[in-house]
């Protein structure tokens, strides 16, 4: 007899960055809902009244990763839901502005971070003949974003790993979903690095698009909106690939999936303001080449 048949009918669920934002919301709202959580950080256990366990866990570090997962099976026998959740940012900054060293960095965080979690979670699962692989993605996974082309390439990347490893695991019961918020009210951009290879000709453009998305994510939904759609994915009979989270990335799915690519690209750069930075430059250089 497992250790579930022991401690009755609560499933167990790991929950990646869940120190604050969408991963300890979300954590929280998996607890209430009566699932036995693990949630991790890089820094462990932290001073607070949680309704989970708090472990220590580097996503980037294929040790950290394999000692996580070990200890939640050797404490629960199984682990049932694993939500992939951690993940960094970068302030916009044009991509030529950050050298190979920080694209890899961000990558490991956000793309490989989820293949370790993932490598090491199925082949218990496949034990099981269940579990639910639900992965934090973003509406960057399907829209472009100038000035957070790194970003945006690896929600793109966890886009297509999931629609893939979902088909792959479906044979022993597993099905994996990945969630697509727009600005989320956190503080993962507020803590974001700078590019590390900065150039001044992206200066101006750095500060109006910084701008943009800060109001954009000040205005944007709470990460209890993103916790209610994890904990919806997680207990559907037939979950979907793909949920969209929220009014406004709803909107946008759509205006993506439906209007002409010319309606969609004019308003990408009015949202951004770059119709005015292209009319600015536009207008330095004329200037510059001007005999007068």
């Amino acid at each position: 007899m497992n250790k579930q048949s022991d401690r009755g009918s609560a499933k167990t669920a790991l929950v990646t960055g869940a120190s604050s934002g969408i991963g300890a919301a979300t954590a929280e709202r998996l607890a209430m809902a009566g699932y036995k959580v693990y949630g991790t950080s890089r820094r462990g256990a932290q001073a607070g009244q949680r309704s989970f366990e708090m472990l220590s866990l580097d996503v980037t570090r294929d040790e950290s990763v394999t000692a996580a997962v070990n200890d939640v099976i050797r404490r629960e026998g199984r682990i049932d839901l694993l939500v992939n959740n951690a993940g960094v940012s970068l302030a916009p900054a044009g991509a030529e502005e950050s050298s190979i060293e920080q694209a890899q960095s961000i990558f490991d965080t956000n793309f490989f971070g989820i293949v370790r979690m993932t490598r090491a979670v199925v082949p218990h699962m496949r034990n099981q003949r269940s579990g639910r692989i639900i992965n934090i993605g973003s509406i960057l996974g399907f829209l472009p974003a100038p000035y957070m082309a790194l970003y945006a390439a690896t929600k793109h990347a966890v886009e297509g790993y999931s629609e893939s490893l979902d088909h792959e695991l479906r044979t022993w019961g597993i099905r994996v979903s990945v969630l697509e918020p727009a600005g989320t009210s956190t503080n993962i951009d507020a803590n974001a690095p700078q590019a590390d290879a900065k150039l001044d000709e992206y200066r101006e453009v750095r500060a109006v698009v910084g701008q943009s998305l800060t109001a954009m994510i000040e205005n944007g939904d709470g990460p209890g909106v993103v916790a209610d759609v994890v904990l919806k994915a997680a207990s559907a009979a037939r979950p979907k690939l793909r949920y969209t989270v929220g009014g406004v990335a709803w909107r946008l799915r759509w205006i993506r999936t439906f209007a002409p690519a010319g309606i969609v690209d004019a308003a990408i750069r009015k949202e951004l303001r770059l119709h005015t930075l292209t009319t600015s430059a536009h207008r330095t250089t004329v200037l510059e080449k001007s005999p007068i």
